[in-house]
């Protein structure tokens, strides 16, 4: 026998009753960026209870009618105006009394954007931009999640190009190697550095900085002033299909 699948709209009410207690859901969001100087994470301060006042990432409860991932994608929007081309899930965080409202299950999601300005909005009094070792007290169990995100990053930067997707299109080595530094937690020789990017063929030479921050294409000159790259990746998708890279040093 066939059973029709109920759909939620706006407003109907729910046609069962259970025994059971119910779980509620929500998303969260870990937005890491870089400023050339400092890894970031976006927070948002709360306006409402619980924990009002109080900084805590982006998210909230998933509506009956979303998907985990486009319920963090619309209250990132509602509450920082950022929208993320890339969401990924790393873990669920379910201790019972994480949320002091009711039971709550949360899906958190990794996104990394390009550094740009963010305001707050819906329930969020304020949105701002954070260093990640300069993080204040976050509301809920969200220093655990952000804790685990950073972990979750550190080791997808041995076998993805993820500190791209936080660099401009064009940018010096020692840019890059800072920000491996940065979300690695360790210091690497500036030669050994450069010498295992350039030989993994996935970044393009694209000339030297002048002293405007502009390019200038190298003639065969010896300059003391920094190449400047971008990152290929076609380069990088064959060279996956190809073989297992591995971004480790």
């Amino acid at each position: 026998m066939a059973h029709s699948v109920f759909k939620y709209r706006t407003g109907e009410a729910y046609p069962y009753c259970y025994k059971y207690p119910q779980v509620a859901l929500t998303a969260d969001c870990v937005v890491f960026s870089y400023d050339g100087k400092d890894l970031l994470v976006l927070l948002i301060k709360r306006g409402q209870e619980p924990f009002k006042d109080r900084w805590a990432l982006p998210g909230g409860f998933v509506n009956p009618d979303e998907t985990a991932e486009q319920g963090a994608r619309r209250e990132l929007l509602e509450e920082t105006g950022l929208e993320a081309s890339h969401l990924e899930q790393f873990k669920v965080f379910s201790t019972p009394d994480r949320d002091p409202r009711q039971r709550v299950v949360t899906v958190p999601f990794i996104a990394l954007v390009n550094h740009k300005s963010v305001a707050g909005g819906d329930d969020a009094a304020e949105a701002r931009w954070f260093p990640v070792d300069k993080v204040p007290p976050l509301a809920f169990d969200h220093d655990q999640i952000l804790s685990e995100a950073r972990t979750a990053l550190r080791r997808s930067l041995y076998f993805s190009p993820v500190s791209f997707t936080l660099l401009p299109p064009q940018f010096t080595m020692p840019q890059l190697q800072r920000l491996y530094e940065i979300i690695l937690g360790r210091k690497f020789d500036r030669r050994n550095f450069a010498r295992k990017m350039n030989s993994l063929g996935v970044l393009d030479f694209q000339g030297i900085e002048s002293a405007g921050n502009g390019v200038v294409e190298r003639k065969d000159v010896p300059s003391r002033k920094p190449s400047i790259f971008s990152f290929n990746r076609v380069k990088w998708s064959r060279m996956k299909d190809e073989s297992d890279t591995n971004f480790e040093f």
